[in-house]
């Protein structure tokens, strides 16, 4: 399931065996990223040949919406609907069995290239008013391999609007630790408050994390059935950490920035050829923030808003 490591950079034939569009390859030592012109997407990120992040082949789209970036919300919006100066705004509903407007307007979007180094890309896709959102913005997204060969993602949201725009951005990446069985990892994760949602994922309240939520002290992979938010995250130094880490010590880890209070994990048994799959999605609000307002920012004309999250890993002598 490996996707091809020739990232090709425009031919056409090139463009066309490729779902996702251009490719984009980073290589720095040991590390390989590729991230897709489509949703400015990461398929891929491995070090000395071990898999950090779920991947799909050359003719897929993102299963379950794997590595792409999310603006100018993250999640849901239920009944794709919200008020903006006491007047309905009604979205496009894109998760129809739920009935909720999902994952932001750009899931579908070409990204076109900004700047492109040997470690690092930058690529930009415009949110043109829409249905229930008249604002003009610019989705900036850089990824790069820094010196120690840890994976830096900074997402840009730019309002080029008249008017103060809403918005809540996030990503959707999956992590791994290469052909460990997910069923032998334990997921760790620092946040003392889950958000209670109902059964169409709309969080209606909030509470004290327990049982399976509770992942302060890590929780077996294996063992996890969970699709929930979480928030009041530790932070050091001004990030906080989520961690799989395996039994012979090897570990990966999503980092977030303090202005990503909000986390959302993700553990399935759907996603194609694995056993178990873990989202560790960073976010600035949590699903419907539209309504509720938690997390929620406005964005002044002419200003920017930056949120940074990388993946890193203790690989031992494998990298």
């Amino acid at each position: 399931m490996t996707p091809s490591s020739n990232a090709d950079s425009g031919s056409s034939d090139g463009f066309r065996s490729f779902a996702t569009g251009r490719q984009y390859e980073l290589r720095r030592g040991n590390a390989v990223a590729i991230v897709t012109e489509l949703a400015a997407g990461l398929r891929l990120y491995s070090r000395s040949g071990v898999l950090l992040t779920e991947t799909y082949g050359n003719s897929d789209i993102p299963p379950g919406a794997a590595g792409i970036t999310l603006a100018p919300w993250a999640n849901r919006v239920e009944d794709g609907v919200w008020y903006l100066d006491g007047k309905k705004q009604q979205l496009d509903i894109t998760e129809v069995k739920r009935n909720n407007a999902s994952h932001g307007l750009l899931r579908n979007a070409s990204y076109a290239l900004v700047d492109e180094s040997q470690f690092s890309v930058t690529l930009e896709a415009t949110i043109f008013p829409q249905h229930g959102y008249s604002f003009l913005l610019r989705h900036q997204v850089q990824y790069a391999l820094a010196e120690d060969l840890g994976l830096v993602v900074r997402q840009t949201l730019i309002n080029s609007s008249k008017a103060p725009a809403p918005f809540v951005l996030g990503a959707h990446p999956y992590l791994r630790l290469g052909d460990t069985d997910p069923g032998d990892l334990l997921l760790t994760v620092g946040a003392t408050t889950q958000l209670v949602a109902d059964e169409r994922l709309i969080p209606r309240s909030s509470e004290p994390v327990s049982g399976d939520t509770d992942l302060r002290q890590g929780k077996n992979v294996g063992a996890l059935d969970i699709d929930v938010a979480l928030t009041d995250l530790a932070f050091d130094g001004g990030v906080s950490r989520h961690t799989l880490s395996s039994p012979d010590g090897r570990s990966v880890s999503l980092w977030q920035d303090e202005a990503c209070s909000y986390v959302h994990v993700f553990v399935t048994d759907q996603y194609p050829g694995r056993t178990r799959a873990v989202a560790i999605e960073p976010m600035t609000g949590p699903a419907n923030a539209f309504n509720s307002g938690d997390g929620l920012r406005w964005l002044p004309p002419g200003d920017s808003f930056t949120i940074s999250w990388g993946i890193d890993a203790t690989l031992g002598d494998a990298g």
